[in-house]
Parts: C-alpha cells; structure tokens; sequence
C-alpha cells in the first residue's frame, strides 16, 4: 500500500467518527434533555403567538400607507415590509426597480421579509420613522348599477325637481331636463342595434351671476351622479405650463371616489369656455385657444383616457386607469361678452329700406337678444366648427333684474334667507326680511353687477354685527331686517321675549 492510499484511507476514517460523535452527542441531548427542549420551544412559540396577537390588537382599527405615494393598503394590497418601520406598496417597489434596474423584479422574494440588505440604517437607530398607518375606512358596499331607463325620471319631473331650487331661466332648465333625459336614455339602451344616437353635449350662454354653475350643481345632485367642475382658462395644450385637457377626466374619477364605471356616467361642467377662443390675427402658437378645442374633440366625442388613480396629474409613482368618455355629459358653459355685437351686427345687415324696413336701432336696447344666437355668431366669436359641431344642445339664460333677484333670496328651497333663519332659530331666535330691506339687497346687487353672486356678500356684510351680538343676550327673542339697516340710515328692529326695541344705528 502506497502513501498516498494509506493517507486517503486515514482521512474516510476520520469523518466517520465525525459523523458518528455528532449523532452520539446528539442522542445523548435528546435523551437527557429532549422533554425540557420541546417545552422550551413550545413556550417560545406561544409568546410569539401572544405577540402577533397583541401587536394585530394595537393596529386594529388603523391600515399602513405606502411610505411613497402615501395610499392606504386597501388601495395597493399587501404592503412591503422593509426595515426601520417603512412599508411600500408593489407598484412603487416595482416602479424603483424598473427605474434601477430597467428590468422586471419578482416581488414574492421581498413580501414582508425582514432580511433585506440593501437599505441600511443602522446608524440612524435613533432617527427611525415610526411606522405610517392611517385609520380604516369603513367599506361602503357598492349601490351603483347600470342605468335603467325605467328610473330615469321623464323631463317635466327634472324641470320640476330644478324649480325647487332654481328662480327663473324657464327655457334653459326646460331645454337642460329635455338633453338630460335623452342622454341617460342612450347611455342606458346601449348600442343594442345599429342606430348609435349621438351625445347630447351643452353649451350655456349666459352673463356673469344668472345661474349657469348652480344649475349645472342642482342637477349633478338630483340626479346623483358625480360631477367634475373646470375653468377652461387653466387648460392648455399638453406639454405647455397649465392644465393639460385630460386632467378634467382625473377630477371626475376623483370625484367619484375612483370608481371608473361611476365616472363613466357623470357629468363634466366646463366654465368660462369663450376663455378658449380662437385668437385673431395671432401669428404665435395660440396653446390655450383653438389648440385647447381641438384637443378636446375627442374628449367630447368619445374616447379612452388614461388618467392617474388619485392624483391630478400623471406622475411615474402613481398607477393609470382608463376612463371612456363616450357615455359622459359635458356641459360647457361661459358669458361670451362680445357676442351680443356680433348677434346685433348680423342682425342689422338684413333690414331693408322702404316704408316698411325694420330701425337699425331696433335691437341695440334688446335685453334677450342673446337667444337669438346661431352656430355661424359663435363660430365669429372664435370657436371652431368641430368644437361647435360636438355641442349639438346650444341654449341661453337671461340676466337678472331686480324682481328675480328678490325671488332668489326667499323662495328656493335652499334660499340665502332661509338659511340665516335656520342658524338663527338654533339660538332660539326669529330672523325676518321685510319687503323694503329685500328690494334694496336687490338693487345693491344690481349695482355690483355680478348676478345672484352678489348677494350673499351683501347678506354677510349686514349680518355679521347682528350674528355676533345676539349670542350675547338671552332676552333677545326676533330680528327684523329693514331697508333703512341696508341702506345705512337706521338699524334692525330687535324684538326682546315680550316687548319690542328698536335698535338704531
């Protein structure tokens, strides 16, 4: 036998006896201390037990947020676990990796699994976050179902429900219940043959303050679907500084608390919408006018949009959903102050001369003449054929005068009286408006030339003294407003529990 062989042999020898010491010394363990081990270890897993329960108690009630985009885990799904209390939820864990790596990363690896590496912070023990958690939200389950035509009310009951809270604008809330009802009707029959009936698309023209906005508001909230509202003048062309044109759609997912199929049956109001006219004799790129109108063309039509989920702008850690606008209401609405020239001008054109031609000056002191508006007044004024072509549904609404400002401060069901009534009579105390005091509200109103905006301003000014005094005293029982409070050459009439006092000022 060589060396060599007498060497290999020694070494099989020795670790077997290795391997046979190990198992002896591990039976011998076993069997002297194998019951107090097996205690041990059971004992061990019973505090853990006890921890995890106690621990899952204290967060009862709360859910982790995402240490990035700040979304709760009933959003994201399960969170990621990494050290010194911070969880991340899937999409942005990916969204680093593919901004590092450029590559897909296999996010099962690193569910909740306190052993990774790359981040540390041991020398900022002291200086650790606490774990973020916000409080659960209470689920809610879903009552939103598609549309039935059965239960769309008919438009007599629309307008009827709109006079509850809107003084006035007969034709406008008629020709508004009539385009409503008809597009509910399309967007619940479907495309069930090949008839596709078009949108009923909007387009309000009317002054500042003749109720264009509240009436867009009332109706949003009769008919209990989710609305979007958007100044036009903070829209741009994408890539520009401003609002790109998809962002309106964000607002209304957002509103509709991200439910796309909820969103997909709202109402977008677009105001100031003559801010996006066509800019004349401009040699520059108009980015907020007619390219602002083209870009909405397929918005308006219908079309799929990719829009962030709780945010209002596209951003790198925030996850996209698309929306489809085909079954979505917009109402565009805006004063159009140069457009009564326009009217008058082409109006004028077609008087004759004769003993039966028709005064040029005819319509230079018509208050209505914006009814007589055309699609061809609109299209001098800066909006483009294709915009105006998807906005089948044109109406307008009449300024305010003085008889219907009175009406709007006292008989809606919602009116501006009625509500200082209502906190007044928490306090036990009686608010009450001659008919002298709400005509010079009116006329106050009038001056200011803002609509039924105006009024609430004026209502506050007046009452704020009167709103801070009355807490003061028990004994105060009513209030009488009168037109000599407002305009300024008296004061109310306070009504002590029993007697009358009047207070002037």
């Amino acid at each position: 036998m060589s060396d060599q062989d007498f060497i290999l042999v020694d070494e099989e020898d020795t670790e077997k006896n290795i391997e046979n010491s190990i198992e002896n010394n591990t039976e011998n363990n076993s069997g002297k201390g194998g019951g107090k081990d097996a205690s041990a270890e059971e004992k061990d897993r019973d505090e853990i037990v006890a921890s995890d329960k106690k621990e899952e108690d204290k967060d009862n009630g709360y859910e982790k947020i995402c240490f990035i985009c700040h979304r709760p885990e009933s959003v994201t799904g399960r969170m990621i676990d990494l050290p010194n209390n911070i969880t991340v939820c899937p999409d942005c864990m990916q969204k680093s990796f593919d901004a590092m790596t450029s590559g897909a990363v296999d996010l099962n690896r690193l569910m909740n699994t306190p052993g990774i590496q790359f981040l540390n912070m041991s020398d900022l023990e002291n200086l650790q976050p606490r774990q973020q958690k916000i409080k659960k939200k209470k689920e809610k389950p879903k009552e939103f179902h598609q549309l039935d035509i059965k239960k769309i009310p008919a438009p007599h009951k629309i307008k009827a429900s709109l006079d509850e809270y809107v003084v006035g604008q007969e034709y406008a809330k008629k020709a508004m219940s009539v385009a409503v009802y008809n597009h509910y009707k399309r967007v619940a029959a479907g495309t069930a043959d090949d008839i596709e009936i078009e949108k009923s698309n909007m387009l309000m023209i009317g002054p500042t303050g003749s109720g264009k906005t509240y009436l867009v508001k009332t109706l949003a909230r009769l008919l209990d679907v989710p609305l979007a509202i958007t100044d036009a003048t903070s829209l741009t062309e994408a890539g520009y500084i401003g609002d790109d044109i998809e962002s309106v759609v964000s607002k209304l997912l957002a509103a509709a608390d991200n439910d796309v199929e909820k969103a997909e049956q709202g109402i977008i109001f677009i105001d100031e919408i003559d801010k996006i006219a066509k800019k004349q004799n401009s040699n520059q790129r108009d980015v907020s006018g007619e390219s602002v109108q083209q870009g909405m063309l397929k918005l308006l039509e219908g079309s799929d949009v990719e829009v962030p989920v709780g945010a209002n702008s596209k951003n790198a850690m925030v996850p996209l959903t698309t929306v489809n606008t085909k079954n979505i209401l917009f109402i565009c609405a805006g004063a159009f102050p140069d457009l009564e020239e326009i009217i008058r001008e082409r109006l004028q054109k077609k008087t004759s001369m004769g003993f039966n031609s028709e005064l040029k000056d005819k319509y230079d002191n018509d208050k209505d003449i914006l009814s007589k508006v055309t699609v061809e007044d609109l299209r001098k004024f800066g909006m483009i054929p294709e915009f105006l072509g998807r906005l089948p549904i044109i109406f307008t609404l009449k300024g305010l005068d003085k008889d219907m400002l009175v009406k709007i401060l006292k008989e809606p069901k919602n009116a501006i009286l009625k509500q200082y009534q209502k906190l007044l009579a928490l306090d036990e105390v009686r608010l009450d408006f001659n008919d002298g005091a709400l005509e010079a509200i009116a006329e106050k109103a009038m001056h200011k030339d803002t609509g039924a905006r105006a009024l609430r301003a004026i209502i506050e000014e007046f009452m704020l003294d009167i709103m801070y005094e009355i807490p003061k005293d028990d004994s105060i029982g009513e209030v009488e407003i009168t037109r000599e409070y407002i305009e300024g050459t008296g004061g109310p009439i306070i009504r002590l529990r029993g007697q009358e006092v009047p207070l002037l000022g």
